[in-house]
């Protein structure tokens, strides 16, 4: 009996039965065979063209979910002429509806829920390969994005908006065919021997590539500028490395290196190599041998990744098809470091503003603060009068009892001084008014401006000591 088709199955099916467009060919023609020995689909290859098309049994698969009845054989004799037999009628077969994939499943529920579902239980886990497989199955409308992704309580998926940068036509970018007139980068790389590391199969095409790069770049008003020449391959894409040319948009300057794709294949040992694994333990005999290829990448670096930081050969693609994706990629980086830039100075500029706010409270405050002092200290000073003009009353007193002569008479001198330092140092002598408050230094500041510095607009983040180190905000 044959198993009915699962969902990526069926997706291809229905790839084929659309005449096979164009969008996930290098995946679906990986899983057409299995249709075929299901007799689903036929694929043929002639001239080197690859195709598919639907047998009767798919378009049958295609329209009722189910294979269709099989035959009954031929006969070799008529059969024998049987009694007619009269039997009641019986209840007209339902055709068999076809089985609600999960693609649809998931689409009709985000659909339902206004674009966001949130899958919990056991099989949670199991809604992220299926998530996967239904932004795979072309059924999402180019204006829409699906995106999943674990939540506390469960798998979250939802369907987005495209970003308009994904929608953009591009302008494609024309190779040139003979550099006539070089880019003046691409001058600069013509003088060295080996301009980008790379053999001189792949040489003059590179150039040529990296010439309408470089054109295109600037034609949208981007600068230009060369960078280290005649290095190897460096097919290494993890390892630092010196970019070959720079190209600057709206202050974000983006590296770019061209690199040589190599071929691996399996290491035939040779007659040295095996006497010397056999008579050192050190030595290794390396498993692959890679050859420099006809592929190119283009590696970048440097800004926010849109498309992706590498564009290299595929089956279906070049890297002239791609250069317009590059240029536009250079584009959106330097929309994204304009836009941090001017939010760094409305950031710098609101935080300039919270700071004035700051020091005109903190005067403030610090004007408030001198005059309790003030008045706490005339307070103070009032107390002590007042003790003083008691302990002043009681001397006298007993100056009083004193006989007369010398000790009563210094007595009585000292009492009249003491009196008189007291009523001049008294504050109700003074006139009562508001003090002039002296301009405060920046330590005096510091207590009422909580964490902002009094020097510039920097914050100042406390310390367990309750002091201040700076966080390294720049100024305004």
């Amino acid at each position: 009996m044959k198993r009915t088709l699962n969902e990526r199955q069926l997706a291809v099916l229905e790839w084929v039965g659309k005449g096979c467009p164009e969008g996930f060919s290098a995946y679906y023609k990986t899983s057409c065979p299995a249709l075929q020995n299901r007799g689903l689909a036929k694929v043929t290859r002639r001239g080197g063209v690859w195709n598919a098309v639907l047998t009767d049994a798919g378009r049958h698969y295609l329209a009722h979910g189910t294979y269709p009845e099989p035959k009954s054989p031929a006969r070799a004799f008529p059969a024998p002429r049987l009694p007619k037999i009269t039997t009641p009628p019986s209840t007209p077969r339902v055709p068999r509806q076809p089985r609600k994939t999960y693609t649809v499943q998931l689409l009709e529920e985000l659909d339902a829920a206004g674009g966001r579902v949130l899958k919990s239980g056991p099989d949670a886990d199991a809604w992220l390969r299926r998530a996967a497989s239904a932004s795979r199955s072309g059924r999402i409308p180019k204006i829409k994005e699906l995106r999943w992704g674990r939540h506390r309580d469960g798998v979250e998926i939802k369907l987005v908006d495209t970003p308009a940068w994904r929608l953009a036509v591009l302008e494609p970018v024309k190779v040139p065919v003979r550099l006539v007139r070089p880019h003046a980068v691409v001058r600069t790389m013509l003088k060295a021997k080996q301009p980008l590391g790379l053999t001189r199969s792949v040489q003059q095409r590179a150039l040529r590539i990296v010439h309408a790069l470089l054109t295109a770049s600037e034609r949208n008003g981007h600068t230009c500028s060369a960078g280290a020449l005649g290095k190897g391959p460096g097919d290494n894409r993890w390892l630092p490395h010196d970019p070959h040319f720079m190209i600057t948009a709206q202050g974000q300057t983006v590296e770019f290196r061209v690199v040589q794709e190599m071929d691996r294949s399996e290491h035939i040992p040779t007659d040295k190599e095996l006497a010397d694994a056999k008579k050192y333990s050190w030595a290794r005999i390396p498993r692959y041998d890679y050859t420099p290829s006809e592929r190119l990448r283009v590696d970048l670096r440097g800004g926010q990744a849109h498309y992706g930081s590498e564009w290299a050969n595929s089956s279906e693609r070049s890297v002239e098809d791609q250069l317009a994706e590059i240029v536009h990629e250079i584009g959106l980086r330097g929309e994204v470091s304009e836009r941090e830039r001017l939010a760094e100075v409305e950031e710098a500029r609101q935080r300039c503003l919270r700071w004035e706010a700051a020091m005109a409270e903190a005067r403030a405050q610090y004007a408030e603060d001198y005059r309790v002092r003030q008045l706490e200290s005339q307070e103070t000073a009032w107390r002590q009068a007042t003790r003083l003009s008691e302990f002043l009353e009681a001397a006298r007193t007993h100056a009083e009892t004193l006989p007369p002569g010398l000790e009563r008479t210094r007595a009585e001198e000292w009492i009249e001084w003491a009196m008189g330092h007291v009523a001049r140092e008294h504050p109700m002598a003074r006139p009562l008014r508001l003090l002039d408050i002296p301009e405060p230094h920046a330590d005096d500041l510091k207590p009422f401006l909580r964490g902002w510095s009094p020097y510039g607009a920097h914050w100042l983040g406390p310390t367990p000591a309750g002091s201040y180190v700076s966080c390294r905000i720049p100024a305004c």
